[in-house]
């Protein structure tokens, strides 16, 4: 892995568009794939992105993150409870093709993949107290089959919920992105040369983040008009669908795939490049991570955060009701007591994720014998952790840590 940093996220989207699109030429990526937990600026990220083009003196870039969803308001009829319908924001490029283009019949099979309600675009008249028009705007009706026996009933003018409607204002940026792959430089989308995507569906279960992943990349498949691609997310399994399925769609595992983190030494940030033959099942990359960093010597008491959190979700895989029960238990210490003890009072209170503090000989021993057994006794991959380890010998009369 390597790591590079960056003073703020505008020298970020700066590096992100030479590496699409390099100056001098050389060969030009096709997709970048970030992770990033929640917080860490993926949506400011991408509106960076989207900033540059725009700065520019023409905006390029086709974008979906959380002020997408702005652009789609509720009126709710509160007076007469029977109006229900998202507004559509009257101004904005996202639509342009909105007048000409059918987006009914293109979001309708796109949504009919995730969802059992229907709906339909309407264009209304505002007017004013004296029947002037002031604007038309559009608006989006949703409906349901409902069913009671052997009679169906359609309801309209339903309030569709929150996920429901994160899938439809989802589908209607995918009808989009079709659009966009398919102009052939004279239809309304023609400006379009970039794709930013951030965390699509904000709370996507397993079987979602699988049917969203494929179903993105098939799009891309099946579009000759290959669109520059950045795709960022804190969802780990929607991460490793993408990575599959892209190398896939490319032939190669050599794309650009990356983890952004704030740096803890300044205000800026480091982007660090995942190997390539590396999965990035957030475990197993920490349990890379810890590992290096105990060839290193570089062990800090904020790894015990780390190895607690690895060794909590393999208990849980395994059925155990405490992470105590994946670690090896030490011959003069029959129970574990000891070891779980060091996790338990080095993984909370003072010992800060963001204050590291270095820890000492005997402590580093401690963290390497229960990291070293651990990683022995489940079978991981071995060619993850290539470098044997010299064995640690826990001090025979080394106390206890206290708090």
């Amino acid at each position: 892995m390597s790591t590079t940093p960056f003073t703020d996220l505008n020298a970020l989207a700066a590096h992100f568009r030479n590496e699409l699109a390099p100056t001098p030429p050389q060969a030009p990526k096709k997709f970048i794939l970030l992770y990033a937990y929640n917080g860490t600026g993926k949506t400011r990220l991408s509106t960076a992105f989207k900033d540059i083009g725009k700065q520019a003196g023409q905006p390029d870039t086709l974008y979906f993150n959380a002020f997408t969803e702005d652009l789609f308001s509720w009126y709710n009829d509160l007076d007469g409870d029977s109006e229900r319908y998202l507004i559509l924001h009257p101004s904005s490029n996202f639509f342009a093709g909105l007048e000409e283009l059918e987006m009914d019949t293109r979001i309708r099979p796109l949504l009919q993949r995730y969802a059992d309600f229907d709906f339909r675009i309407d264009k209304v008249e505002e007017k004013d107290t004296d029947g002037k028009l002031i604007r038309e705007k559009r608006i989006v009706r949703f409906s349901r089959d409902v069913i009671a026996g052997s009679t169906t009933t359609t309801v309209d003018n339903i309030k569709i919920s929150r996920g429901e409607e994160n899938i439809f204002i989802w589908c209607f940026f995918l009808a989009i992105l079709q659009l966009a792959m398919d102009d052939d430089g004279t239809g309304p989308y023609k400006w379009v040369k970039n794709i930013y995507i951030d965390d699509p569906i904000s709370s996507l279960d397993e079987h979602n983040a699988i049917v969203v992943a494929n179903h993105l990349v098939q799009l891309f498949r099946d579009t000759p008009n290959q669109l520059k691609t950045v795709i960022s997310t804190h969802h780990i399994l929607f991460f490793n669908v993408l990575s599959n399925e892209i190398k896939n769609l490319l032939s190669t595992r050599d794309f650009p795939q990356y983890c952004l983190n704030r740096s803890r030494t300044n205000s800026g940030y480091n982007l660090v490049r995942q190997k390539a033959d590396t999965p990035f099942f957030h475990h197993v990359a920490s349990l890379v991570n810890l590992y290096e960093a105990a060839q290193s010597d570089k062990i800090h008491t904020h790894h015990f955060n780390t190895l607690r959190s690895i060794l909590e979700k393999t208990a849980v895989f395994h059925g155990y009701g405490h992470f105590s029960a994946c670690i090896k238990k030490d011959p003069k210490d029959a129970d574990g007591i000891l070891h779980q003890r060091f996790i338990d009072l080095l993984s909370h209170g003072k010992y800060s994720l963001y204050e590291p503090t270095e820890m000492g000989d005997e402590t580093r021993d401690y963290f390497r014998t229960i990291l070293y057994e651990f990683v022995k006794n489940y079978p991981f991959n071995p060619t993850l952790f290539p470098s044997p380890p010299t064995p640690a010998v826990t001090p025979a009369s080394a106390p206890a840590p206290t708090t």
